[in-house]
């Protein structure tokens, strides 16, 4: 781009222009001459070239401050032409590298009192003129627009410019003010006397002209070329496609962010690759896309001509950000994918398979130490004379009559509680809270007894007058502390009520404490993700944030960076209403590889666009930070089930909404296997489809035979019925055909640390490992409970040796199932004790109501 000749330019330290090329001109200072010093800038791609002292060569892409316009000094010959002048004493007569004969025939020099008329009085320190130059002649050189006044000047246009957060101010048409950090559209310099018009509120100042702008600016002024789409020097593995038109009336791309100031293709692009997104675009200037290549043609995108996408940038007005309905696009190179996502098929995408008629929509589902599944649900669910409470035996899921027995004893509605097994002998199931007035303050109990195939008599026992919580809670969480206690952290006072923001210890110790983050982030941080931390520690997930509390005191330990939501709105929440499911990463003996968390899936508050990503990290790792994988499909309300192989199911929820009654749409009918034994960004695989709509209220447990129990769905709405039938998913390992390891065991309660003999009755012991799953119970994509463990296992023949785990932050006490896997292929498995019952909770509570196994 030519630009014409400013004759004289003050220089002085630091230089006004900062290259110089000197001794890079042909013949050296004897030889110069204004064509040998602009073809030198021109060939290093300098905008500005600069001549001074006769003899030296100056090149830069900016005008340094704080140089400025001098009305004479440019009076020495060139060196090398006498007849042409080059500069003076701390003059540079300059120019663009594209118009030496801007240089050789210039236009007529500004008065002194011209110039005297750019400078503004009363502008903030560091501000100075610059010059009068060319406005659109290849778009505006300034794009910031300002109210236009009829009492407009230097100084209140700079004014503004400077509280709206620029460093370069312009003036045109007497009252028209415009702001930028830089010219943009290869700015050129005019002549000064074009910049004739009068500033409107002060005669005295210029204002500009016609289509000319007189600039101020602090520091240096940075005059960018003509813009074109960025095709160089562009993020990890992007590469340029062209300009989309967009289809009639749709979004190629879902996902969009309006960045107003910094939008850019590196900008952009680095937010779509960060969360998966293959393919990403930008429109408007300020609109970022992201998505995948096959959204162009399903939403019919077009290709036009790049002449089409031609609006800036507003984050590097150098490129050009697409158009009116029109993207410039790029896509990540096919040959380094950021993800791989594996596609079995056949028996190894395994299979759903309806397993019994139901009699109970659940709430809660807990597989109990007798190997029966407890089903427990929210009032009026079931038939008017339901009494909320059914057992499952799976062993005789064949015989509809003898498969459920109706429990009794519930007192009151167990609607959005929490649940856990206790680490008492028995085993005894919990559900604390629940659903408006008394329920809230819910504490029931059951004894589980019988076994596959024999019958079970006990019943939930329950009496609020005599125990029950401290507060009222509505969607709390639980868990069994590192001390065997039980800690019950949050919820609502009742439906929809006043936020609960505390926690409070089972047996009674002490009164609550309270949680300002609990209170800051309700009503999105309902039934938090709780785990014991190996240090000790206490993980809590909530809304999008999480920390790590001391287990004592309560007091937060270190406050992790905010969990990662969606790439267009990183307030996107994991917990209900904007529910995910959360994980522990499988622990290995001897245990010295930090722990990792799990987050999958989420949704947004307000336009509801649901998360299609899992999170992670290592919470202990003070340097640790969440890692993004793509899921391959979007899931809020998804169930996550821990399996003996280590991997995990996701399963259930919808595409569509959030959490709650009637706030969902779009079933997610398919089955996702993450495998964390494979790296980042390869470890899900996309498995077999289900039929049967599995959302709000729907649950996820593991059985004792490696098959997932999926039950549940409630989400209150037409299209989307209660839904009775239980299914079951099978892993590839129930289907590939091999035959399933077996063991028995004698000691079935285990100190920490203590090894314990198993016989192997079936399978080969030296391919052999042993896996623990903490028994869980699984509501709202909660899973209270969830551990997975391998301990070490050797084996001497057919008699094996676990060690079990060496203490009570990596292993708190609690029920187990053990699993030996030969190979691929898991046992029935076992359930085990682990760690005791060290705070004596089978002597609570002291209520004659209760039957207390004792310890």
């Amino acid at each position: 781009m030519s630009l014409p000749f400013l004759p004289e330019y003050r220089d002085q330290a630091p230089r006004t222009l900062t290259t110089g090329v000197t001794g890079s001109v042909p013949g050296g200072a004897a030889a110069m001459t204004v064509a040998l010093c602009t073809t030198a800038c021109k060939s290093r791609n300098f905008q500005y070239a600069g001549l001074e002292y006769a003899q030296e060569c100056w090149c830069g892409n900016t005008i340094s401050a704080p140089g400025a316009p001098a009305a004479s000094g440019c009076d020495k010959p060139c060196r090398g032409n006498a007849t042409e002048y080059c500069g003076g004493s701390n003059r540079h007569l300059r120019g663009g590298v594209d118009d030496p004969k801007a240089i050789l025939n210039p236009s007529p020099r500004p008065t002194e009192s011209l110039l005297r008329s750019r400078s503004a009085t009363g502008i903030p320190t560091g501000w100075s003129y610059r010059g009068c130059y060319v406005d659109n002649a290849n778009g505006r050189i300034l794009v910031n627009t300002q109210p236009s006044s009829t009492t407009q000047t230097n100084d209140k246009c700079i004014a503004a410019c400077v509280a709206a957060g620029y460093s370069v101010a312009g003036m045109e048409f007497a009252n028209e003010c415009y702001c930028g950090n830089a010219l943009i559209n290869g700015a050129a310099l005019a002549a000064e006397s074009q910049c004739d018009k009068k500033c409107s509120g002060n005669a005295a100042q210029t204002c500009g002209g016609a289509s000319r702008m007189t600039i101020f600016a602090t520091g240096n002024l940075t005059v960018l070329p003509v813009p074109v789409p960025q095709k160089t020097n562009l993020p990890g593995k992007w590469e340029y496609k062209g300009c989309l038109a967009e289809g009639v009336g749709k979004r190629i791309w879902k996902y969009q962010t309006i960045l107003t100031k910094t939008n850019s293709a590196t900008e952009c692009l680095s937010r779509c690759s960060q969360f998966g997104y293959m393919a990403g675009g930008m429109e408007y200037g300020s609109e970022c896309f992201c998505g995948d290549v096959v959204d162009i043609e399903t939403a019919g995108g077009t290709v036009r001509p790049e002449s089409e996408c031609k609006t800036i940038c507003p984050g590097d007005p150098r490129f050009y950000c697409g158009g009116g309905s029109r993207l410039t696009w790029y896509a990540w190179s096919l040959d380094d994918p950021l993800y791989k996502w594996s596609y079995p098929s056949g028996n190894a995408a395994g299979s759903y398979k309806f397993f019994v008629p139901g009699v109970v929509v659940p709430l809660i589902t807990t597989l109990g130490v007798n190997g029966k599944v407890t089903f427990v649900e929210k009032a009026g669910t079931g038939p008017p004379n339901s009494t909320g409470a059914f057992e499952l035996d799976p062993s005789l899921a064949g015989d509809f009559s003898k498969a459920w027995r109706t429990m009794r004893g519930l007192k009151t509605d167990v609607f959005c509680a929490a649940g856990m097994t206790l680490p008492d002998k028995a085993g005894r199931q919990i559900t604390v809270g629940g659903w408006s007035g008394t329920s809230t303050f819910g504490i029931r109990l059951y004894w589980p007894d019988g076994s596959p195939g024999t019958a079970s008599v006990n019943d939930w026992q329950e009496n609020a007058a005599e125990i029950k919580l401290q507060r009222g809670r509505w969607y709390p969480s639980g868990m069994i502390m590192s001390n065997g206690t039980m800690l019950i952290v949050g919820g609502q006072d009742g439906s929809n009520g006043a936020p609960v923001p505390n926690l409070e210890v089972l047996p009674r110790v002490g009164g609550v404490i309270e949680m300002d983050w609990l209170r800051r982030t309700d009503p999105y941080n309902l039934y938090p993700f709780l785990f014991v931390l190996p240090g000790g520690g206490i993980f809590v997930g909530y809304y999008n944030e999480a920390r790590i509390l001391d287990p004592v005191t309560f007091n937060t330990v270190r406050t992790l960076p905010q969990i990662p939501g969606n790439v267009n709105n990183p307030g996107a929440g994991r917990t209900y209403p904007l529910e995910g499911a959360a994980m522990m990463l499988p622990q290995y003996a001897p245990y010295s590889d930090p722990v990792t968390m799990l987050i999958c899936g989420g949704s947004t508050n307000g336009a509801s666009l649901v998360t299609d990503n899992c999170v992670s990290i290592q919470p202990e790792n003070p340097s640790s930070n969440w890692t993004i994988e793509r899921m391959p499909s979007q899931r809020v309300m998804p169930c996550m089930a821990a399996l003996p192989d280590g991997t995990f199911l996701i399963a259930n929820g919808a595409t569509k909404g959030v959490a709650g009654f009637g706030l969902a749409t779009d079933p997610n009918l398919n089955a996702v296997l993450y495998d964390p034994s494979k790296p980042i960004n390869q470890r899900m695989s996309v498995m077999a489809n289900t039929t049967v709509a599995r959302m709000y209220h729907s649950e996820a447990i593991t059985l004792q035979d490696g098959r997932v129990l999926i039950s549940g769905s409630d989400p209150q709405s037409v299209a989307y019925p209660e839904e009775y039938r239980v299914e079951v998913f099978e892993p590839p390992y129930i289907l590939n055909g091999l035959p399933k390891p077996a063991f028995t065991i004698t000691n079935k309660d285990w100190g920490y640390g203590q090894q314990i003999q198993i016989t192997i009755t079936a399978g080969d012991s030296s391919n052999m490992r042993a896996s623990l799953l903490g028994a869980v119970s699984s509501t709202h994509g909660n899973s209270m409970g969830q551990r997975t463990i391998f301990p070490k296992l050797s084996c001497a023949g057919n008699i094996c040796t676990v060690t079990a785990p060496p203490d009570n932050k990596i292993c708190p006490p609690g029920w187990f199932q053990l699993f030996i896997l030969d190979g691929p292929t898991p046992s029935m498995s076992t359930f085990v004790r682990i760690g005791g019952d060290p705070a004596e909770l089978g002597n609570w509570p002291q209520s004659k109501t209760f039957t207390k196994p004792g310890v």
